[in-house]
Parts: structure tokens; sequence; C-alpha cells
């Protein structure tokens, strides 16, 4: 059975009870003072007629504390706070995130689910902030392999292209890390490429004793042989070269792999980002990259794993443009 075809996806009491679930493993969690499963369910309860509620229909998922008093949904603490959009389309907006190879533009998502541009453009904001993890990705421990490369998209905020200049300085640089062990991408916004900036990520990102491939970048030079990472490894572009010679474990394209991936999304789906949202794209292509169905995660399971994301983290309006 397809997952847009279940019940919480069309139906608004399964769609809080599908979610409950999903995020109270242990019973209903008071978002007010703390206790866990000491709550009971406020069932019947009618509203005014609002902005949120025109109608006045019945309240679902609603809950009240036994401990502090107060009332509470599951909405409440996670990225559906304050949401006037039935939680069903939410669902149905996050499977179709996770489960589009590329992305779905917001255009899309308003004419699939009935819903204001603006409103999707929010939406999806908002379930990309689910799929962002700002952990440190300890890639490479016990010696495994990390891929390191970086790319340009877009341009540079404030930044004009010099006549007849080459390379990319003026456009938005972006890295990423790959874990060829555990399959994993982690990919960061930077304003500049120097060795400087990019260092330091990789040392917090990339255990010491990794074997570190890269392209012959200057910035990477010297990183290998115990000074930085216990080994570097790295090909040649310029010249053509894309597997090492004498070692074909040697190249980066897996992390190139990973960049097809991401500017075919970024051109051919989002077709323009500011810098200031690049950082959450991003984070939507690690995720879906990091549970993809090489890693044994499928569509259902993928889309499961974003709505446990959702809790303890808020984005209002006027957020993603600062």
């Amino acid at each position: 059975m397809s997952v847009l075809s279940a019940p919480y996806m069309h139906d608004e009491a399964a769609a809080f009870a599908h979610v409950e679930a999903m995020l109270w493993a242990d019973g209903p969690v008071c978002p007010h003072c703390g206790v866990i499963d000491s709550a009971y369910r406020l069932t019947g309860v009618m509203t005014k007629p609002s902005k949120k509620n025109p109608e006045g229909k019945e309240r679902h998922g609603l809950w009240k504390c036994r401990e502090c008093r107060k009332q509470f949904t599951v909405r409440k603490g996670t990225i559906f706070e304050e949401s006037h959009l039935p939680l069903h389309l939410w669902l149905q907006a996050i499977h179709l995130m996770v489960s589009s190879k590329k992305g779905i533009s917001s255009h899309q998502l308003h004419r699939v689910l009935g819903i204001t541009y603006k409103s999707a453009w929010f939406l999806t904001h908002r379930i990309r902030e689910c799929m962002r993890d700002g952990a440190l990705a300890g890639f490479g421990g016990n010696g495994g392999i990390v891929e390191v490369d970086e790319t340009f998209i877009g341009k540079e905020p404030g930044v004009k292209k010099a006549k007849n200049a080459r390379g990319g300085s003026h456009k938005m640089k972006m890295v990423t890390l790959v874990d060829r062990t555990t399959k994993r991408a982690k990919s960061i916004v930077v304003d500049d490429l120097k060795k400087s900036t990019l260092i330091p990520i990789l040392q917090e990102n990339i255990a010491r004793e990794a074997y570190v491939m890269t392209d012959e970048a200057r910035q990477y030079q010297g990183i290998g042989a115990g000074k930085v990472f216990d080994a570097h490894g790295w090909t040649n572009h310029s010249a053509g070269q894309y597997v090492d010679y004498n070692d074909s474990e040697i190249h980066t394209n897996t992390v190139e792999g990973f960049y097809s991936i991401f500017k075919r999304g970024m051109k051919g789906v989002y077709q323009h980002c500011g810098k200031q949202h690049l950082h959450r794209y991003a984070a939507e292509f690690d995720f879906r990259y990091n549970n993809r169905v090489a890693n044994g995660v499928d569509d259902a399971e993928r889309g499961a794993i974003a709505l446990t994301g959702a809790v303890g983290k808020r984005l209002t309006y006027h957020q993603p443009n600062q």
C-alpha cells in the first residue's frame, strides 16, 4: 500500500494518533511542565470560531496535564506549533519532500496540497529544519576513508564578478564530507575556501585517524602523515586524473556523485536560492543521501525519521530571512 493512501495522510484524527505514536513512545509529554504519561485526553471539545478554527470544530489530539492542569497537543514544541494547516497535510508534505530524490518545489506543493504558495514556502523551510542535524559528523573512525570536496553555486551576495575573472569567487561556496564506510554526507556553507577556514571544519568533523581524500587544491596539501590526519590521498583533476593511477581507492567520485544530485535539484527544481537559505537546502540533500535506499531506508522510514526530528525545533515566518 502506498504511504500516501494511509489513513493518517487524509484524516485529521488519524494524523494526530500517528504523530503521537511517533513522538510520545512513553506516553504524552506535557510541554509545559515536562511530566511524562500523566495526562488525559479531552474528547468532544468544541472551540469558538476563530481564524484557526472558523467552524468551531472539535479539537483533535487535545490533552490535559494532571500535574500543571494545562492543555496541550502534540503540535506544541515542534515545527507544527502555531500552524494553521491541518496535521495530515503536514504529513503529506513531509512524505513528498523526503521521497523526491531532487526535492519538490514550493510551487508544486502549493498546487498538490491546495494551499497558498506563501504557506507552502514556509512549510518546506520548517520541514528542512526537521532534517537539519547540527551534530558533529564524527567521520572516518578506525581509519575509515572520508572524501572532501567543495562546490560553487548561485551568486555570493554583494560580490560582483570581475571582467575576465576565472574561478568561483563570485559564487556561494559549500564544502561536503562523505564517509565511504557509513555512506553518510555532511555539507557546510562557508564564506571562503581558505585553508584557515576549511581545516578547522575538517578537524571538527573527521577523526584524526581517518584517511582523507581530496583533489589537488592547495588548501589541503600537508594535512596527512599525522600532521592533521593520519593519511591523505589526492588526485589531480586539472590534469584529467580522477582516480589515482597507483591506487584505485584514491578518488573523490563519491562526493562528486553527491554534488551531481545536489546541483540537479538546486538548478532544476529550486532554481534559485539565497545564501541565507542555502544551509537548509544543504541539510535537505544531506538527509536524503544519509537515509537513502542504499543505506536500507525506504520512503516510509525516511518520513518517520524526519518526523522524529520535529521535536524541539521552532521556526517563525521571519527567521528564514535572517
